[in-house]
């Protein structure tokens, strides 16, 4: 089975990204509300990275919750080549799709669960810090307060979390 096409825009990224003298350093943010439905994803993806990946020091892992403007601080310390955002996305697909959006992109998608649009913490980080920022969405089926997560979100984080941690340990 040939890798997802956002795991293959991953790879050439990173691989961009590289240097001769260090491995590019990834920031992955964890972005939802746990308490509605699939608003979860991102967060329960880092959860699992963070259980399944030994500490590393090119590699930062946050559960950012609804607020993820609140790591910026972490960001800043950390120097990131890439920030990569983990979060559900209404992208008008099917529920447990997942996509790589780049920052330019994310103007376009919805994330009303948050305090601050996406968009605008991509524009601010990528001024401040001088990295790339890119979303990996997952469609949720329902993002209502006290659902649990449903079937096909929880097949899509699964396969995030195994692809990611596939990824990172490989490299």
């Amino acid at each position: 089975m040939s890798p997802p096409s956002w795991m293959n825009t991953l790879t050439t990224t990173w691989q961009q990204l590289a240097r001769a003298d260090r491995s590019p350093r990834v920031a992955v943010l964890g972005i939802g509300n746990t308490l509605n439905g699939d608003d979860a994803a991102g967060v329960v993806i880092v959860r699992r990275l963070a259980a399944t990946l030994p500490p590393r020091p090119d590699l930062l892992l946050l559960e950012s919750g609804s607020a993820p403007e609140n790591e910026t601080g972490t960001l800043r310390r950390f120097a990131p080549d890439l920030v990569l955002f983990l979060d559900a996305a209404q992208m008008g697909a099917p529920p447990g799709t997942v996509r790589w959006v780049p920052f330019d992109a994310l103007t376009g998608l919805s994330a009303s669960t948050h305090t601050l649009p996406l968009s605008l913490l991509a524009t601010y980080l990528r001024a401040e810090l001088g990295c790339q920022v890119a979303l990996l969405g997952v469609q949720p089926a329902c993002n209502e307060i006290g659902t649990p997560l449903s079937a096909p979100v929880c097949t899509a984080i699964e396969a995030v979390a195994d692809a990611l941690a596939d990824f990172f340990l490989s490299i």
